[in-house]
């Protein structure tokens, strides 16, 4: 078991980050990794990086709490922090671990840490038979300022563009900030495999393999690298 829970702030409010950074700078078993200022700097963050814990506001401009939450397909746990208390009934019908009201003392920060923490190490426990059996059907992709569903059967490939990846759908081309391998890791390991170090493609969408090249059901052409053949191989006639 990991020894320590990794997690980041979600604030529009540089005071609340401030004082959630020190509050998790007391707790030795949390490891805070970024501190994001609205939603899309969190989606952008987990697309990338593991995450086991997020402290999040709910009322943000564009995106707010509840939404952020509700957009991803794996989100991590789960404690809201907000000075509305009428959104707590909305957040417990999310399943989150707990609900803090503004201004928070350290205490009851550190009580719902110490929940988080149970409920994480359980998951953490359980996280390998669950990864079998519990496929993603879909994910949210950002697009500008827009959250788009997509699901991974409408997938046909991906592509790194820099520091953007070129998503080729069945209903057409999406442009996200992301690292490929990042994006990578969102997908399931069963249905997508990486042919080049620019391209991953969907194996269902796979028509006809040709020496060094796969061509996919649209009639597009993608490489396969020398590093990536043996894999994509095992991966695609097992």
């Amino acid at each position: 078991m990991d020894n320590y829970i990794t997690c980041i702030i979600v604030d529009n409010e540089p005071l609340n980050l401030e004082i959630m950074e020190e509050f998790i700078s007391k707790i030795e078993y949390l490891q805070l990794l970024s501190k994001c200022e609205n939603a899309f700097e969190a989606l952008d963050f987990l697309q990338s990086n593991h995450v086991d814990l997020m402290f999040s506001d709910i009322q943000m401009p564009k995106i707010n709490g509840l939404e952020l939450v509700n957009s991803l397909p794996n989100p991590p746990a789960i404690i809201f922090a907000t000075a509305f208390s009428d959104y707590a009934l909305n957040g417990f019908d999310l399943g989150i671990i707990d609900y803090l009201l503004k201004p928070i003392s350290f205490q009851r920060f550190l009580k719902a840490s110490n929940k988080a923490k149970a409920v994480i190490e359980q998951k953490k426990l359980k996280s390998k038979p669950e990864s079998t059996t519990n496929e993603n059907i879909h994910l949210f992709i950002k697009e500008n300022d827009k959250l788009i569903k997509v699901l991974y059967r409408d997938i046909n490939y991906i592509e790194a563009m820099g520091d953007y990846i070129k998503i080729n759908t069945t209903n057409g081309m999406l442009v996200t900030y992301s690292t490929l391998k990042g994006f990578e890791e969102r997908l399931s390991q069963s249905k997508f495999v990486r042919t080049h170090k620019s391209f991953i493609i969907q194996i269902n969408a796979i028509k006809s393999i040709s020496g060094n090249t796969v061509i996919l059901n649209n009639g597009i052409a993608i490489p396969i690298s020398k590093n990536y053949k043996e894999a994509f191989q095992a991966a695609v006639l097992k």
